[in-house]
């Protein structure tokens, strides 16, 4: 993009987990040259990786209006995979005003690179806390930012907030900050906050700003309301009788901590592994050869891979070796309703089967059974878990982590309720594995698979974690695998 602009910079951190490494970017540009004589551009990034020869869009940074040289507050997260090729293509878009769209937006160039070459250069950042902000100030359109002074004497955005327009005090929202991201773990490094008084041309007025840091703002918990002066250091200088530009109140300061998988482990808890497998009609008629369910004589179908491959690794986690199965998607007998949380063994009350071979005999006992129906729907199964993981979770003992395995031929049809579903969960000492059987395109699973910190319920909240992975089988199988519970 050298020819838009002067220079564009990418900001790494690395956060480790015991299954993977993501990686944080940060990008800003400079000197982004004017196409419209009247106006400064409203630019956007848009971050894309390459698969299997295509470009995909990974995420997109925030539209700042007016500016030429762009400090992005996004962060984009990506896996980091030191084994391959990742590459990168950052896209510089001027969007209109009045929408945050591509489609009518002017196309300013881009630039490609691999994450191996970005990781070379040695510029460390980090990842997300919570702090919510209240100030009084004149008659203006504050907002603040948040920004960690590094130990090479640098600063990295942290948080930028949204504007409150002409609001003597305003309250900005709440947003959630990783503590790697905000001080990169070190409680006594400074943050420093500066107020802006936003103007559409871009030139927003300087308010004032003061320093602070993480181990000052956990006071907050103690019942303590912390406030700040913020300065305007030029008029400190000039007016005699300056005290200050505002004062800035934190009205709250949470810590929420997040055990990933292996904390649960390592903490001594049991896994409780459990298996819901698809029965909707879209599977095909399992008497018929072309049917992913039908049963071969002498190999095993799609299903039976994928749970035998999955179930193999999570079986060495479990204890006991006796596992729920669950069906969803089909009528069963003796009545024939459609259930989407039914015991394959059509034992209600011990859906347990003796190891995966149980479950593939429990399967393979049910198939003749039931009939295929639909639709497919899985927040039941998720919440029958959850239920379980819930009341594991207020016992003194919690000891028990729940993984549950989901087999499914294609797009659930109840996105929002299990979007909700997911939501919840992540709240519990759970996990979900959904795996793809079948050539159906899974694209619209991806958005259940949070890797990017995005996956929301319907309401807006939030995930507490990263609790589900999504795999096409087909994907799976063809290169031995690999498993990444968060």
């Amino acid at each position: 993009m050298s020819n838009i602009y002067e220079s564009a910079e990418a900001t790494l951190g690395f956060i480790s987990s015991p299954c993977l490494t993501k990686v944080e970017l940060r990008v800003a540009c400079r000197g982004i040259s004017d196409r419209d004589a009247l106006s400064k551009p409203d630019p956007c990034v848009v971050l894309k990786m390459q698969s299997h020869g295509q470009w995909f869009e990974v995420d997109r940074t925030e539209v700042i209006r007016s500016s030429s040289s762009p400090v992005f507050s996004k962060i984009f997260l990506v896996d980091y995979y030191f084994e391959e090729i990742q590459r990168l293509r950052f896209e510089l878009h001027d969007i209109s005003s009045g929408t945050n769209g591509l489609r009518d937006a002017d196309f300013l160039g881009s630039m490609e690179c691999t994450l191996g070459q970005v990781s070379t250069q040695n510029m460390v950042t980090p990842y997300a806390l919570v702090l919510p902000q209240k100030d009084f100030f004149s008659k203006s359109d504050p907002f603040l930012e948040i920004f960690r002074l590094n130990d090479d004497g640098t600063e990295s955005l942290v948080h930028r907030t949204e504007t409150v327009m002409n609001n003597l005090s305003p309250v900005w929202k709440s947003f959630k900050v990783s503590l790697n991201t905000l001080c990169s773990g070190d409680h006594e490094r400074e943050l420093k906050c500066t107020v802006w008084d936003w103007d559409s041309n871009g030139k927003h007025d300087f308010i004032g700003e003061f320093q602070t840091t993480f181990k000052e703002l956990r006071v907050e918990q103690e019942g303590k309301q912390l406030q700040w002066e913020c300065i305007n250091p030029k008029y400190q200088m000039k007016k005699k009788n300056y005290r200050n530009s505002g004062v800035v109140l934190l009205n709250h300061c949470k810590i929420i901590k997040m055990y990933s998988f292996l904390d649960y482990i390592m903490g001594g808890c049991q896994i409780q592994f459990t298996v819901a497998i698809d029965f909707t009609a879209s599977n095909g008629d399992p008497r018929n050869s072309c049917s992913l369910h039908y049963i071969h004589p002498y190999q095993p179908n799609e299903y039976l891979k994928a749970l035998v491959a999955v179930g193999e690794i999570c079986q060495d986690y479990d204890s006991d070796k006796m596992f729920p199965a669950f069906g969803f998607g089909a009528l069963i007998p003796p009545d024939f309703k459609v259930s989407h949380d039914f015991a394959v063994n059509f034992d209600e009350d011990n859906p347990e089967c003796a190891g995966i071979q149980g479950v593939v005999e429990a399967y393979q006992n049910c198939l003749p059974k039931i009939q295929l129906y639909g639709p497919t729907n899985i927040a039941p199964i998720i919440q029958k878990v959850a239920s379980s993981a819930s009341e594991e979770m207020h016992t003194k003992e919690a000891m028990e982590y729940f993984i549950l395995l989901i087999l499914t031929d294609g797009v659930i049809t109840d996105m929002a309720d299990t979007r909700e579903a997911i939501v919840h969960a992540s709240h519990l000492p759970m996990s979900v594995i959904i795996v793809g059987v079948g050539n159906a395109d899974f694209t619209d699973m991806q958005i259940l698979d949070g890797d990017d910190g995005i996956l929301r319920s319907p309401k807006g909240e939030p995930v507490l974690r990263d609790i589900v992975q999504f795999v096409p089988f087909k994907d799976f199988k063809h290169v031995g695998g690999g498993l990444n519970c968060s």
